[in-house]
């Protein structure tokens, strides 16, 4: 299971006698170790009762002995293998043996980046023990974690645009991510809600909120100001993929509206089941009007052949690939 469902309720997730945690989401692996430690040690999860050992420097039978041995102080014990990748592959048939027969009053962790399902391993510790992924998370996912951290974190509610909009300018690491939630929640104070002026101002800086003005911009026909915005931010060092990311966030929603109204959908209608923003859809309608409808439904398209260019699919640089989008976006080049 993802570690987010596990640590929504972990007493009720049965550990058996072995645990693997594996992915590269640190944040979530700390959290996992704790939630662990509560629930097999009680009050003593930062004492006596926990054993850690680093993956590189320790031996099977270092890590035997320790499950072996009876806790002075509770139940169970947890021993814990960091950085456990080389001392799987060292002692995988060991393991496999091992978990045949396990000690029953304590519980081994290891910690692996990988850990394939194709193994006798894995199916041993899925057999006997609990597997918790710590990967990234992805679209609604990722959405869905940060409304639920700001609720239970901070007793707060972010509204799912906001949501959305913070791993554009932050990106997917959940660590830096609970970070820019600390921020949000301290900025916004007394208020119980948190929106995108929040985010555009927290998260972004002065970069943000000049990302956002170079995209109403090209929006509303200011091509030659969206430009002058645009070399503001490459010469401040804002990445092109970053610039990418706020610009589908955008117009993602501009060809959506386009595919609703194509099936019938009035245009008012299709911007706001497309999630544009109220006071944004006037000037969202005006657009769509004015570079017409060929030309809209290729807005996804060519946000689409953006991002495989700029990820090795052109020689052409990354500047020159976003201005010719900013180009096409604008009406300005031909379908």
């Amino acid at each position: 299971m993802h570690a987010t469902s596990f640590l929504k309720t972990p007493a009720e997730k049965p550990c058996g006698t072995i645990v693997v945690i594996s992915g590269d989401e640190r944040s979530l692996k700390l959290d996992s170790f704790a939630a662990l430690a509560k629930l097999i040690c009680g009050d003593d999860s930062d004492g006596s009762s926990v054993t850690k050992f680093a993956g590189k420097e320790t031996d099977w039978k270092s890590v035997r002995d320790e499950l072996l041995t009876v806790s002075m102080w509770g139940d169970r014990r947890l021993v814990i293998i960091e950085n456990a990748d080389d001392f799987v592959s060292d002692n995988r048939a060991t393991l496999e043996k091992y978990l045949e027969k396990p000690a029953k009053k304590s519980l081994l962790v290891l910690d692996v980046g990988s850990f394939p399902k194709t193994t006798k391993l894995y199916k041993a510790v899925d057999k006997v023990g609990l597997l918790i992924e710590c990967t990234e998370l992805q679209g609604a996912e990722l959405t869905r974690w940060i409304q639920a951290t700001v609720k239970d974190r901070f007793a707060k509610q972010i509204t799912r645009d906001a949501a959305m909009l913070i791993p554009e300018l932050a990106g997917s690491n959940l660590g830096l991510l609970e970070q820019e939630l600390e921020k949000l929640a301290a900025y916004s104070g007394e208020r119980t809600q948190i929106d995108t002026d929040d985010v555009n101002k927290v998260v972004g800086g002065w970069k943000a909120e000049t990302t956002w003005t170079m995209l109403n911009a090209l929006r509303d026909g200011q091509l030659g100001f969206a430009l002058n915005c645009l070399d503001k931010l490459l010469v401040a060092g804002e990445a092109v993929p970053k610039l990418l990311g706020g610009m589908v966030f955008t117009f993602r929603k501009l060809a959506l509206a386009t595919e609703y109204s194509r099936q019938g959908l009035s245009l008012h209608t299709a911007l706001s089941k497309a999630g544009v923003f109220p006071r944004d859809i006037a000037a969202a309608e005006s657009y769509l009007r004015r570079i017409g409808r060929p030309r809209a439904q290729q807005i996804l398209n060519w946000l689409l052949e953006t991002d495989y260019n700029l990820k090795g699919g052109s020689r052409t640089s990354d500047r020159l690939l976003i201005e010719q989008l900013f180009l096409q976006l604008s009406g300005k080049l031909a379908v």
